[in-house]
């Protein structure tokens, strides 16, 4: 299952420059979560929506890559650890076959299958419409690419231009 987290995020609301208004920034929150395959399951003071996260074959590849990488790793540290060892009707070990091993670890992640996402969304006004507060609890990766895509700040932190930024 993923990793839950809630974050506030703050925005301009309408009374500021350039601000937007309880109803547009639903909109885009809106907006973002369909096109992200999500659809609204309860609406009322908070918002669900759920999605349904598939299965990738390429992170699939990739865990199978990285444990046969591991256990080769094992295998070279447990061969020189053991040279001399010899066990009763197998002789000599071959360390090197814990590799084989790698292939289960894409086939483990390729049978837990899909997964359902929940996110759930509050948006609230500051009462002199100055700031918008959007809190957001659900899947920490899915709040970070939102943020990021609806160019939303984090509550308490000041955002800082980077040096290549222009």
């Amino acid at each position: 299952s993923a990793k839950v987290k809630r974050k506030t995020f703050v925005s301009d609301g309408e009374a500021a420059s350039d601000g937007k208004d309880l109803r547009q920034q639903a909109g885009e929150i809106m907006a973002y979560m369909k096109a992200n395959n999500y659809e609204v399951l309860e609406a009322g003071e908070t918002i669900t929506f759920r999605g349904l996260v598939k299965k990738s074959l390429s992170q699939a590849l990739f865990l199978t890559f990285c444990t046969a990488l591991g256990m080769a790793s094992l295998a070279l540290v447990l061969q020189i650890q053991f040279q001399d060892l010899t066990l009763p009707g197998i002789g000599s070990p071959n360390w090197f076959y814990l590799t084989l091993l790698g292939p289960y670890a894409g086939l483990f992640y390729w049978r837990s299958g899909d997964r359902l996402d929940d996110i759930k969304v509050k948006l609230l006004s500051s009462d002199d419409d100055t700031e918008n507060e959007i809190v957001v609890e659900g899947n920490d990766d899915e709040i970070e690419r939102m943020w990021r895509t609806l160019d939303l700040r984090e509550k308490g932190m000041v955002k800082v231009e980077g040096i290549l930024a222009a």
